[in-house]
């Protein structure tokens, strides 16, 4: 079973900033940070818009910029209503409270997905809703006939849990952002609803899927009776999310909200950033995703017996990488150190950051606070260090 071990800590990772711009032979330390696209920081125009925004108590409705956020992304979605909220892990968690009213209600969903693994089962301990993991395969999607089985076994049934809901997530962040089909989506919506149960998407990365399919994200979402969205992953805002749905179900949404402590007040300040990252995203999520492919590719053209990276399974701005021979997080550790033999031998000194995925497996996270350059610089250092490594 993959056991993720991005939260594991890795000896040496959290350093001081002012640390990582020592000198070495006068060559300044240069930090390529690959561990997830959470670390990016708003950019000037984000920040001004920050600065600048309209406010107003958007716990009374009263926000304009709350608004127009809320308005432009229900057209992006596709939906009749969005509600802002701090995080995404909240707006996951509202959808499952609305969609699943009775305690003791069932929601399926994959057993590596993000809501499952990294939410502190507060759909369990919140909510009181009962999880259903079934095994992940590959691509990021469930066996449509292992989904069929788990819907059919208590519909109907007395001595079942009743299944309320069916929760996938697009992209699929433990299979290595790989993108749910729209086509899977449609077949998952018609077994859901045969049965009585509803589908809720974790769309924390779903323009990211929308990107890589080359859709609108409507199209994503369209099979999907509720969905969550992050602003502050690859649109580099630095707070915000949405749930986004048909107006009843958001109207209890604000309730949920409400309960869960995630009113807010002059919330347009955030809202503004998730504006200027939302107007931004076609063109810097392209980038990125074009950045982890040449990456990939770069690494594989290494040839290195210790890490191995197949190319065609980056779609989009996640790159899993196997390790062969040493552990991940000592592979990191050797990453993130700089040596005056680098410097000589390369002309560089870089630190590349990186999070143990699995037990044999590395991640890296391309963003829009990694250029090309820096992707250049960390596949060098990539080199340098299987190049030490070597028997």
């Amino acid at each position: 079973m993959l056991r993720s071990l991005a939260r594991a800590a890795v000896p040496g990772l959290r350093v001081p900033w002012a640390q990582w711009s020592r000198n070495w032979a006068g060559v300044p330390a240069h930090v390529v940070d690959l561990r997830s696209d959470t670390v990016t920081r708003p950019g000037p125009a984000m920040r001004r818009a920050m600065a600048e925004a309209v406010v107003g108590d958007d716990d009374y409705g009263e926000d304009p910029t709350v608004h127009e956020l809320q308005e432009k992304a229900a057209k992006v979605l596709g939906v009749e209503r969005t509600l802002f909220v701090p995080t995404n892990t909240m707006a996951n968690l509202i959808s499952v409270m609305g969609h699943c009213r009775r305690r003791g209600s069932q929601v399926l969903l994959g057993q590596e997905c993000h809501l499952h693994v990294y939410e502190q089962g507060g759909v369990a301990q919140i909510a009181g809703v009962h999880s259903h993991p079934l095994p992940d395969l590959p691509h990021g999607t469930l066996d449509l006939n292992e989904l069929e089985r788990a819907l059919a076994r208590g519909f109907g049934s007395s001595y079942h849990p009743v299944c309320e809901l069916v929760c996938l997530e697009n992209t699929h962040s433990s299979a290595g952002g790989r993108v749910l089909s729209i086509d899977y989506l449609r077949q998952v919506r018609l077994l859901a609803h045969a049965h009585g149960a509803r589908v809720h998407l974790d769309g924390a990365r779903l323009m990211n899927a929308a990107v890589a399919l080359r859709v609108p994200p409507a199209r994503l979402v369209e099979h999907c009776d509720s969905v969550s969205f992050c602003f502050s992953k690859g649109l580099g805002a630095p707070v915000g999310a949405l749930v986004g749905g048909p107006k009843d179900f958001i109207e209890e949404a604000w309730r949920l909200r409400k309960a869960l402590g995630g009113g807010m007040r002059q919330a347009g300040v955030l809202a503004a950033a998730a504006l200027v990252g939302l107007a931004e995203a076609e063109e810097v999520l392209l980038r990125d995703h074009e950045n982890a492919q040449r990456f990939a590719k770069g690494l594989q053209d290494l040839a290195s017996p210790i890490c191995s990276v197949d190319p065609a399974t980056v779609e989009t701005n996640m790159v899993l990488v196997r390790v062969a021979g040493l552990p991940p997080s000592e592979l990191c550790q050797h990453l993130q150190a700089v040596s005056a033999e680098e410097v000589a031998q390369t002309g560089h000194a870089v630190r590349v950051l990186l999070f143990p995925w699995t037990e044999q497996s590395v991640r890296a996270v391309w963003h829009r606070d990694v250029s090309a350059q820096d992707m250049e610089l960390a596949l060098k250092k990539w080199e340098f260090v299987l190049r030490q490594l070597r028997p």
